[in-house]
């Protein structure tokens, strides 16, 4: 019997990887270029305040469209299925922003990499990781709820004293 890849949770891991970066990116592209013409690279620390205020958006919209797809492509609750997604994500959005970098604004990837030395980029590197954790973070959450399931259907009910 032959399984495919998104049916197998390695497979299925690299599958909601693929999906959580392109909803995340998505969102993140359109945020970025609204900062960047907003804000633009102002030396005053506004490019500082708008990448803040751009990153609690986006931190908060990462933790809800990765349970999305959790939820809608039932990744297991494995540590492995969910670490598979959380590096497939962050693989993919790296790769884009180098891309990115080269296309919009000529960087060679030497000089991409040596922006994260700047305040702004190390706070945006620090949520991409915190992005790439998501699906891990939500494997806690989803134990927790699994046991309250567990426990409700046995019946057993907490005693009060």
């Amino acid at each position: 019997m032959t399984t495919s890849a998104a049916t197998r949770p390695s497979g299925l891991g690299i599958v909601a990887g693929i999906a959580y970066f392109a909803l995340v990116f998505s969102l993140g592209f359109v945020l970025g270029t609204l900062r960047t013409l907003l804000v633009g690279d102002a030396a005053d620390g506004g490019r500082l305040m708008g990448v803040l205020i751009e990153l609690s958006v986006m931190i908060g919209a990462s933790w809800f469209l990765c349970r999305l797809v959790i939820r809608r492509l039932a990744v297991a609750p494995t540590v492995r299925a969910r670490a598979v997604m959380g590096s497939v994500a962050l693989a993919l959005l790296l790769l884009a922003e180098l891309a990115l970098g080269a296309w919009l604004f000529g960087r060679p990837p030497a000089a991409q990499l040596a922006l994260y030395k700047e305040a702004s980029y190390a706070l945006g590197l620090a949520a991409q990781l915190a992005f790439a954790l998501m699906p891990l973070f939500q494997l806690r959450g989803s134990a927790a709820s699994s046991l309250t399931i567990a426990e409700r259907s046995c019946g057993s009910r907490p005693t009060s004293k």
